[in-house]
């Protein structure tokens, strides 16, 4: 497919997301050709498909201070890709939000990042997304974030900056002390170009 308005509307057609489009929901993922930053993540929460602005909750909010950027510059410098592993909020499950579907960033990121050829640094948010662009990887979460530099510079992974990873945090402080102000420097490093 050649452009993004293709694909969303693929997407949208794709037997696999029928009930979402049936409901009205569009998929919600932001590709503009000029980003230089992707960001990938597990899926839309419930808050940010109904509001069709992603990473617009608390999560987002630390998110936004781990990159050093606000959230004008995050939602409209045209600088930042934000293509999760799933475009469309999965449910709820026991402990939180069910997993991405299997299979739709395989079928859909390739023909979306095939239209943005400016990125430089691709963050990876949490285990779905460190599976799938990380498959050598066989560190778990905190060991693949602790290990980050060796995934520079074309990936960084990051733990989900959810409220509910403040004891991760707290047990963790290397991440504070290392993982963010190398992500911050990169960041400012790239937006600066």
């Amino acid at each position: 497919m050649s452009d993004i308005s293709q694909i969303n509307q693929a997407i949208m057609a794709d037997p696999q997301n029928q009930t979402y489009t049936a409901q009205g929901i569009a998929p919600l993922f932001a590709a503009p050709t000029t980003a230089r930053i992707n960001i990938v993540g597990q899926a839309p929460g419930l808050k940010a498909e109904q509001s069709r602005l992603y990473w617009n909750d608390l999560s987002g909010d630390r998110l936004r201070e781990w990159l050093g950027i606000d959230r004008e510059c995050f939602y409209h410098s045209g600088l930042f890709a934000i293509i999760p592993m799933d475009f469309y909020y999965p449910g709820k499950g026991k402990s939180g939000d069910l997993p991405p579907r299997k299979g739709f960033a395989e079928k859909w990121h390739p023909q979306i990042l095939a239209n943005l050829p400016n990125i430089e640094l691709t963050i990876l948010i949490g285990q779905y997304a460190q599976k799938y662009y990380l498959p050598d990887n066989k560190l778990n979460v905190t060991e693949t974030v602790r290990h980050y530099r060796e995934f520079a510079p074309q990936f960084l992974p990051l733990v989900h900056p959810s409220p509910r990873n403040q004891i991760w945090q707290a047990k963790n402080p290397w991440f504070k002390q290392e993982v963010v102000p190398y992500l911050q420097q990169r960041v400012n490093a790239i937006l600066d170009r």
